[in-house]
């Protein structure tokens, strides 16, 4: 018998963790300082900062710090103590759910004390074993993770891909109609790691053939996508025909949680059975409110005003990035990924180039989360950039793109400078 320590201890680190070596504090778990925005320290040196999902810039707006610290102030960080079940319900989050079911147009609303355990869990609570899950491929984790949980099959479809979604979904329903289930539909409104919509027009079609559920990750939808930053569904024109609407405040609300919206029935078996809300404490009544706060500005001409500056600033990035001859593929949300074909070498010394010559800060994702022989720049623009950090940072990835096909980066070791700054 082998010791688990030991086990862990002879790996590499898994995927990921072989690369800890060159890149724990830098490229991985790097420490940004300063007020949370575009621009801030790295390293202790001031950089044009493209890797925070404050898409409307309420991060450091002046009314929610305000709002956050006052409801510090007047709650503390313990209250309430307990779960929501136990002793951890208040009237502000009562409120909160009311307020968040009626932006939505549900009839209910449950909150999270995390998104990502808020899906794992509320998936694991919708399906028993005679259910079918079926779900798009590149659908975030947390959804894998709350797939895995089940106990009855599932399928995937190609990722956007109406026909495969379709093919699989006339399975589902056969599988499910044996057995006696439902079928539940998992994709996302916008897909984090592409900034590509999800086909949620096309899926929403298909009810007119098949009896299923559509339930949509939109973290990255929700506050900012559709006329008055409702999601995904209300960018498609769909918000009556999802079933189940999920949305992150860790993206335009800035702030820790999440919540769950449908038919009120759904969401009362949901309080007595999520068990990442039954047996975890209740949201912080000061966060309760800093949320009841950002809610109030999404949902308001301040909040139109915010997403049309994050547009033009996504739009001219974007824009810019594709007449330059960047792939950034079907990038139409605020996440853009600039893809440069490349090796894991080349991508790292890009990146110190980037953060060290050019003072931008972008997160890099290489091989093996994505296919080998590319290199991700994934960059988050938002309502707190200027077009001046728009031009500058086009400009720049211009220049590395032709020290890149050039060979330049090839020619060039590993920075030394690296093996110091991870210590």
């Amino acid at each position: 018998m082998k010791d688990i320590f030991d086990r862990i201890k002879e790996s590499v680190g898994g995927p990921i963790g072989q690369y800890r070596s060159i890149a724990e504090g830098y490229l991985a778990f790097p420490k940004l300082e300063g007020e949370l925005g575009p621009h801030m320290k790295f390293n202790g040196k001031d950089v044009l900062c493209w890797s925070l999902n404050n898409y409307i810039g309420l991060a450091n707006h002046p009314e929610i710090r305000k709002a956050d610290a006052e409801g510090a102030a007047k709650w503390g960080l313990a209250y309430p103590m307990g779960s929501r079940m136990m002793t951890g319900n208040t009237n502000l989050h009562v409120e909160l759910e009311k307020r968040l079911a009626a932006f939505e147009k549900k009839e209910a609303a449950f909150l999270f004390n995390f998104g990502y355990q808020g899906i794992v869990s509320a998936i694991d609570s919708l399906v028993d074993r005679h259910d079918v899950i079926l779900f798009d491929a590149e659908a975030h984790a947390c959804l894998l993770d709350g797939k895995r949980l089940h106990l009855g099959k599932s399928f995937s479809f190609k990722h956007n891909d109406i026909e495969s979604c379709e093919k699989k979904l006339k399975v589902a329903c056969k599988i499910a109609e044996e057995q006696g289930g439902g079928v539940l539909l998992i994709t996302e409104g916008v897909f984090g790691m592409t900034g590509a919509l999800g086909i949620l027009d096309q899926i929403v079609a298909l009810k007119k053939k098949y009896k299923f559920r559509i339930m949509i990750d939109d973290a990255h939808g929700f506050g900012i996508m559709g006329p008055t930053g409702r999601g995904t569904s209300e960018h498609f024109g769909v918000m009556d025909d999802i079933d189940i609407y999920i949305g992150a405040y860790a993206k335009s609300m800035a702030i820790i949680g999440g919540f769950i919206a449908t038919d009120k029935a759904v969401i009362d078996y949901l309080r007595y059975n999520m068990r990442s809300q039954i047996y975890a404490k209740s949201l912080p009544s000061a966060i309760v409110e800093g949320c009841l706060k950002r809610l109030e500005i999404i949902d308001s001409p301040e909040g139109d005003r915010l997403r049309e500056k994050c547009w033009t600033v996504v739009r001219r990035l974007q824009n810019g990035f594709r007449e330059a001859g960047f792939d950034i593929g079907p990038a139409e949300a605020c996440v853009t990924p600039v893809r440069i074909f490349g090796g894991v070498n080349e991508g790292i010394k890009m990146a110190y180039d980037l953060r060290e010559n050019y003072k931008i800060f972008c997160s890099i994702v290489i091989y093996p989360v994505i296919p080998p022989g590319m290199v991700i720049f994934r960059i988050i623009p938002t309502a707190a950039h200027s077009i001046e950090d728009v031009d500058y940072t086009l400009n720049a990835f211009k220049e590395i793109k032709a020290k890149l096909d050039s060979g330049y980066y090839d020619k060039q070791p590993l920075p030394d400078a690296l093996a110091t700054l991870v210590k």
